[in-house]
């Protein structure tokens, strides 16, 4: 009886551990490895007779991938307008090329947009304009590239839809849109501030250059980045009904999934209804979508053969059952963890064990949120830490002055140690809030 629950454990645990091993080298793509992770283990799952296809179908969590997919339809379309390249230009012509009121703009603009839409994409289409007004002023582009892709990660965590960790956090703990703007928002405000004063420090020489050549600058013409004035103005309407739509969601007994369908659904007929959507289709990243899924299926083989119960109950005797430890402890881990690798494969593994500690009586609200947390700060420390931020690391090598890893580490790990910090603190107090 023992042997027949322990090879199922062992199987599930061998399979996903090589899984995650393969995805941190990199060395083959994460949703090619993901998916011969996922088919092997169910293959072997429906021979032993533990975890077959229905399982593993029940093991995967619709809500966030067509939450996802609903939401990057929206996106490329916009993209395709070319709003944010003007937005980008707008924002930089407001500061007269000075360095740091570009620092304060361009990430501002790109926290606000993060909050609603995927960081990585706003960061791939804000960061070229970046170069080019940096090149223009003739100041450095390290500290601008740098304040977007950390502000950008910051701002991702203030909502649902701010970060794909996020979504599978509100959809698996059951959070609202509003949940999250009246919990983590506030955090990332103060986090923001420290962020920015943060980099003022780190880069005060950089930041201290004066631009040249303002003018050409200010000649700049903002309209031309603008390639569907008339797609724009529609798509733009559309996201403005998600967002609102959004904020009462809970209250219709509709899932965020439904909320980002129905707008990509908007937007595809309103632009698209006697075009063929393929080439806005084709720019989806179905290859996140399927690693995503790949993931939930592999998390799930854990989840099915106790894995992750004895994973969770490890939690509580390691923190001794306080809860507040417990949640600093994930807090610290998560974010030490995202910093080195990415932060989805290590979302989705924590997820079941936080729903397992639920199942135990323990009350989890606390842990959700320094999930959520740890997972967004941490990725600032390194230039691996995200995506956002490896994509700015290679649009820097179009420069004269290429961030290195040196350099990041000496504003993104003080950045990270700050904003976790900031995030201890706001956990003592919400565990206070939470406990009464």
């Amino acid at each position: 009886m023992v042997i027949k629950e322990t090879v199922p454990l062992i199987i599930s645990t061998v399979i996903f551990f090589i899984t995650f091993v393969l995805i941190l080298m990199e060395r083959v793509h994460r949703t090619v490895i993901g998916m011969v992770g996922a088919v092997l283990l169910v293959t072997l799952g429906t021979v032993f007779g533990f975890y077959g296809p229905q399982e593993a179908l029940k093991a995967i969590d619709f809500n966030t991938i067509g939450l996802l997919m609903g939401m990057m339809i929206i996106v490329v379309i916009l993209e395709e307008t070319g709003f944010f390249q003007y937005l980008a230009i707008i924002s930089a012509q407001r500061t007269r090329g000075d360095p740091w009121k570009l620092v304060v703009v361009l990430g501002t603009v790109t926290t606000v947009v993060s909050f609603f839409l995927d960081n990585v994409t706003t960061v791939v289409l804000i960061a070229p304009v970046t170069i080019i007004v940096a090149g223009i002023c003739r100041i450095s582009a390290v500290p601008l590239l740098i304040a977007e892709a950390l502000l950008s990660n910051t701002g991702g965590v203030a909502t649902l839809v701010g970060d794909p960790p996020n979504i599978m956090i509100g959809s698996a703990a059951g959070f609202s849109f509003n949940d999250f703007i009246t919990h983590l928002a506030p955090i990332v405000v103060v986090t923001w501030i420290a962020t920015l004063l943060t980099l003022k420090f780190v880069f005060r020489r950089a930041l201290a250059q004066k631009p040249e050549n303002i003018e050409a600058l200010l000649r700049w013409n903002a309209k031309s980045a603008l390639k569907d004035v008339k797609t724009c103005k529609k798509t733009l309407c559309v996201l403005g009904f998600v967002i609102v739509l959004f904020f009462f969601h809970h209250m219709l007994n509709m899932p965020a999934m439904m909320v980002a369908l129905i707008g990509a659904a908007l937007a595809l007929i309103l632009n698209y209804s006697k075009k063929d959507p393929q080439p806005i289709l084709a720019k989806v990243e179905w290859s996140v979508l399927l690693f995503f899924t790949s993931l939930f299926v592999l998390v799930g083989g854990l989840e099915h053969t106790g894995a992750l119960r004895y994973v969770a109950s490890l939690v509580m005797k390691l923190t001794t059952g306080n809860m507040l430890v417990a949640a600093l402890a994930i807090l610290w881990v998560s974010a030490l963890m995202s910093a080195v690798v990415d932060n989805i494969p290590f979302t989705i593994a924590m997820i079941p064990i936080i729903l397992n500690l639920k199942s135990m009586g323990v009350p989890v609200d606390l842990f959700w949120w320094s999930l959520a947390l740890g997972v967004g700060f941490g990725g600032n420390a390194t230039p691996i830490g995200s995506t956002a931020n490896i994509v700015v690391v290679s649009k820097s090598e179009q420069t004269d002055e290429p961030i290195t890893f040196a350099i990041w580490l000496k504003s993104g790990m003080i950045t990270m140690l700050i904003t976790c910090t900031i995030a201890s603190a706001a956990l003592v107090v919400l565990n206070a809030l939470l406990s009464r």
